[in-house]
């Protein structure tokens, strides 16, 4: 069933259009030199806060909003009179 599945997954993928991406950077992408990789050394010497104050608490903001969230997700997802509801409804 699976190996279905997965034919037909493929089968999918190969009727989809995909976007031009040819000529989508402007002219200074293809001019710039390609990135210099940073060695272990000199992310260390790096400081540790980089960004603005307003930035740190926008991101903790986030933070502790999907923290939230996730403590809502992780409590049940069927409430207990609906699970009673359900069980009686089985008997």
């Amino acid at each position: 069933m699976q190996s279905i599945r997965f034919a037909l997954c493929l089968a999918l993928l190969g009727c989809t259009q995909f976007p031009q991406l040819d000529g989508s950077e402007g002219p200074e992408v293809e001019g710039a030199a390609y990135p210099r990789l940073l060695s272990v050394e000199e992310l260390r010497a790096i400081p540790e806060s980089t960004t603005s104050v307003e930035v740190q608490t926008a991101l903790l903001g986030r933070l502790r909003g999907l923290q939230a969230r996730v403590a809502r997700l992780r409590g049940p997802v069927i409430d207990r009179a609906t699970r009673a509801r359900m069980t009686r409804g089985v008997r």
